[in-house]
């Protein structure tokens, strides 16, 4: 190692935040890397964001794509010429890939970089990129070479299940683009796509941008609570868990106040997607989105809203009484706020007395126990060089399995900064495939975003259960896409099913709120005494208080999702939510809202929100059956992995459910699942009655 790099090493390790007890237990080297302050990065090392050389500028955004494009034009010969086989398959995967991992990296640079000259010049290619892929998805000379494959039953039953699969998905892509057309029809589906490739877009942009109102509309002692624009204040969000009854309800009416052309946008977006479903043979846009799901067509909720018969808002509104005497009718702004004050009430779970014990190091060091024991694997702290990534803050980890070696890499970016989207996630940089021209495996590479506040001087950052549930949820899908060996990076990792792509995170949030796991971890930062047991059972109760009503408010959301998706209502979005709000939810609808156009979940989830639901199901009995005895089975660990984690899109969602729970699940079965979530604990009041 030079003196430079020994330098670099030691200021590294120095510089994380060190607690005045000095007898508190240290932290692992990931414990250790999260509990620090930003780490400068290695300037002796130059490279392009995520290593990619050219993109140590915006320009190079634009040298990328010309590249990408260049070679989809010779595989795209290849895969056309050549007779019809696995290499068919293997042809379509690497064009596939070309695209993917341009279009994937900018779409995430698009959203996370504080520089707006890389954000525009990823938005740039997005566009350029996204408008090849719906040509290629209606060029009939490509089509045709997989055609010959999949039709000539002797080569097609050579195939190995997950070649048959990556076929069959690539054809369905296909056929949902208007294949089978002629060439008229077939150009007005591109232009359709197109088309919504900038709708999707408008709407995304246009549903996160704040609404204001003049100054003198609102109380002065109130403007406090809203940030100022000369005359105007600016509405940025609901203010959900603010305890002042008139700041809830002005957010709630101005943020929702409908914006005109966001609301022609998201009629044209819905008639678009009908006419395109329409045109290509589906009977509502909502069938061509569910093909090849779990649901498979559009879903009943009516079954599952029968079974959630509601006490909550009685409780909410005899609670709203007490508080707000003169003022007492539950209103949809009530709910989040309400449901919180009756958790903290009934089982005292202010955030502030748990986050002492959840420092960001100890949950990142206790995610590394829990797949260490689980799956063998371990997550490891790298030094980025510099260029590498789009802020300092932002941490590299190294996925290394006990015997397989390095599986991949996670970048986290976890702190709040300006500009960041609010929102919680995971991007696919990079997807994993074996790589026939080189003889090696491609290692995924993902992002993990979340807005965490920065460590002080005296502390390190402290997790809220909330957040702590946040970051396990989304390493859920980090690992789902480490732990995948698929072949194909068409079905790496979460590119599968939506409505099982959020099984794994879902599932984590299990593992978050059990005492046997958070117990491995959860230590106050100063005095490293343990996360008492009975504060974790509160917590787990807690979320029972007002469950009913969340669910609820989770099945309006997915029966409007479907309702928007189906069959023209000859109505407004508006008039549809008003409707559907009325019975399925039990608040009333507020006059000149349109809480439709904040519904953003529209564009990536558009026909499949419902997936939340079924996952959350889902996740629910491979808990209740397989880890629920013991979380840390190493055993059910390798069965989890090789029946579910292993096979990204590969295999059919349901004989992935089916090869874990082995069975296969009901209708009944979900809905039974998601309804005994509500089922209070009594342990819980025995141990409380005890301390």
């Amino acid at each position: 190692m030079s003196a430079c790099k020994r330098l670099l090493s030691f200021v590294k390790h120095r510089n994380f935040w060190t607690p005045a007890r000095r007898h508190v237990t240290t932290w692992s080297p990931v414990g250790a890397a999260f509990n620090a302050k930003a780490q400068r990065l290695n300037v002796f090392e130059k490279n392009g964001l995520f290593g990619v050389p050219e993109l140590s500028c915006p320009a190079g955004f634009q040298v990328a794509t010309k590249t990408a494009l260049k070679d989809t034009e010779r595989l795209l010969e290849n895969a056309c010429s050549g007779p019809p086989g696995v290499e068919t398959v293997q042809s379509f995967d690497h064009l596939s890939d070309g695209l993917c991992k341009v279009a994937d990296l900018a779409d995430f640079i698009k959203v996370a970089h504080p520089d707006p000259a890389f954000r525009e010049a990823a938005e740039k290619t997005c566009i350029e990129i996204g408008t090849v892929v719906e040509k290629l998805n209606t060029n009939v000379e490509l089509c045709q070479s997989l055609k010959k494959l999949l039709d000539n039953p002797d080569i097609a039953a050579q195939l190995d299940p997950d070649t048959r699969r990556v076929a069959e998905l690539f054809m369905f892509d296909f056929e949902i683009s208007g294949i089978h057309l002629d060439e008229k029809l077939r150009k007005e589906a591109v232009a359709l796509h197109v088309k919504l490739l900038d709708l999707n877009n408008e709407f995304l942009v246009g549903s996160h941008l704040p609404n204001r109102i003049a100054r003198s509309a609102i109380p002065e002692h109130l403007h406090l609570h809203f940030a100022s624009e000369g005359s105007f204040v600016q509405v940025g969000g609901l203010h959900a868990d603010s305890p002042n009854d008139l700041v809830r309800e002005i957010a709630y009416r101005i943020y929702l106040y409908p914006n005109a052309d966001l609301m022609e946008c998201l009629e044209e977006l819905l008639k678009c997607r009908y006419k395109l479903a329409k045109l290509v043979g589906y009977e509502s846009y909502g069938h061509r989105a569910l093909k090849g799901t779990m649901a498979k067509t559009p879903v009943n909720h009516k079954q599952l809203a029968h079974h959630i018969t509601s006490k909550d808002f009685t409780m909410m509104r005899n609670m709203k009484k007490k508080l707000n005497p003169r003022n007492s009718e539950l209103m949809p702004w009530d709910h989040p706020f309400l449901s919180g004050v009756l958790r903290a009430e009934r089982y005292n779970i202010e955030p502030s007395l748990y986050s002492p014990y959840l420092s960001l190091g100890a949950c990142m060091e206790g995610l590394n126990n829990l797949f260490s024991q689980l799956y063998g694997v371990s997550l490891m702290s790298e030094h980025p060089a510099a260029g590498e990534v789009w802020s300092e803050d932002v941490r590299k980890l190294a996925v290394v399995h006990e015997t397989e070696g390095l599986l991949g890499y996670i970048y986290c970016d976890f702190f709040h900064r300006q500009d960041k989207p609010h929102q919680d996630c995971h991007f696919t940089i990079r997807g994993g495939r074996w790589c026939q021209e080189t003889g090696q495996y491609q290692l995924p590479v993902v992002v993990l975003m979340l807005s965490l506040p920065h460590p002080t001087k005296s502390a390190p950052t402290l997790l809220t259960p909330g957040m702590m549930e946040n970051l396990f949820h989304e390493m859920g899908h980090a690992m789902h896409s480490m732990l995948g060996r698929t072949r194909y990076q068409h079905v790496t990792g979460t590119r599968c099913a939506t409505d099982f792509a959020e099984v794994p995170s879902i599932l984590m949030e299990y593992f978050a709120t059990d005492y046997r796991v958070i117990s491995q971890f959860a230590r106050h930062y100063e005095t490293g005494q343990p996360l008492p047991e009975t504060m974790v059972a509160r917590l787990c109760e807690s979320k029972k208080v007002c469950g009913a009503a969340d669910t609820q408010l989770q099945i309006f959301y997915a029966v409007l999702d479907q309702i928007y998706h189906g069959k023209p209502q000859n109505c407004s979005t508006t008039d549809i939510l008003k409707d559907m709000q009325q019975k399925f939810y039990g608040l009333p609808y507020t006059p000149n809202t349109a809480w439709q156009l904040r519904f953003s979940h529209l564009i990536g989830y558009g026909a499949k929100y419902y997936s939340y639901l079924m996952s959350r199901a889902v996740a629910s009995m491979v808990w209740k059956q397989c880890f629920v005895q013991d979380p840390l089975s190493r055993d059910m660990g390798e069965r989890y992995r090789r029946e579910m984690l292993a096979h990204g899109g590969a295999k059919e969602p349901m004989l992935m459910v089916e090869g874990m729970l082995q069975r296969r699940p009901t209708i009944e079965d979900f809905v039974d699942a998601l309804v005994s979530e509500l089922n209070p604990n009594f342990e819980t009041f025995i141990m409380d009655s005890e301390s």
